[in-house]
């Protein structure tokens, strides 16, 4: 008998309901909402986000298991299509602003344990008043020109589920340096897809540049909410975005 892969048919409600969930996953694998190589979510979450039973889940997962395009360890399912090249997430750097890959004479990065602003805690589903990891980041060129202020609230959600993170709670005394570059790829290796909004304003009666990033999860749950200063009379700030090769 020949075998049923998600692949060999678009997706109906006469197929099984497990066969459709593994169609609709591996339209997700294929679209890069989780890139080749990253681990998926867990059975629970799965479950949750297509709205189906766990057990209908594993089902669902086998079905891609035996036809090569996941593959299980230790650490849980990765996707494994080979063929699709991997988004790079060079572009996007923590926090938004940074000067460069590593940092320069003139950063500086702190943490704190702290409530966030208003508007920080509104945008991450956080009560009035409730305390959470802030990370603060200033920057400026040798001649003290080109400065750049950037305060970042992280959720909930974040520190819960990115350990690197967490961690940071103890260290949280807003002297000691903290360098949180490698923010984004933490929270890609807990098995979280990034999507970001960058909302960016001029203020005239400063002459800077106001950036908001605003930075959710898979299933809409908000991960951070960064506001960036830049002083536009001496600096210019570049976005750089780079495409997947066409498949």
């Amino acid at each position: 008998m020949a075998r049923t892969t998600p692949h060999d048919h678009p997706v109906t409600d006469a197929q099984p309901l497990y066969l459709r969930v593994a169609t609709r996953l591996l339209g997700e694998l294929r679209d890069g909402t989780v890139p080749p190589g990253e681990r998926l979510p867990g059975e629970r979450r799965l479950a949750e986000h297509f709205g189906v039973s766990r057990e209908t889940v594993r089902q669902a997962l086998e079905v891609l298991r035996r036809d090569g395009l996941l593959a299980t360890d230790r650490r849980g399912s990765h996707a494994a299509l080979p063929t699709r090249p991997a988004r790079s997430p060079a572009a996007l750097t923590f926090p938004v602003g940074a000067r460069a890959a590593e940092p320069c004479p003139g950063d500086r990065a702190t943490v704190t344990w702290e409530a966030p602003p208003r508007e920080h805690a509104a945008a991450l589903g956080l009560a009035p008043g409730r305390p959470t990891l802030i990370h603060r980041y200033t920057s400026a060129t040798a001649d003290g020109g080109g400065r750049r202020t950037a305060v970042t609230s992280f959720s909930a959600v974040a520190l819960a589920e990115v350990v690197e993170l967490a961690r940071y709670r103890d260290r949280a005394d807003g002297a000691a340096s903290a360098q949180l570059r490698r923010a984004y790829d933490w929270m890609r290796r807990a098995g979280l897809t990034l999507h970001h909004r960058d909302t960016i304003t001029p203020l005239t009666e400063s002459s800077s540049v106001r950036v908001v990033r605003r930075v959710h999860d898979q299933y809409a749950r908000p991960l951070e909410i960064t506001d960036l200063l830049v002083d536009a009379r001496q600096d210019a700030l570049v976005y750089e975005f780079t495409l997947p090769a066409a498949g």
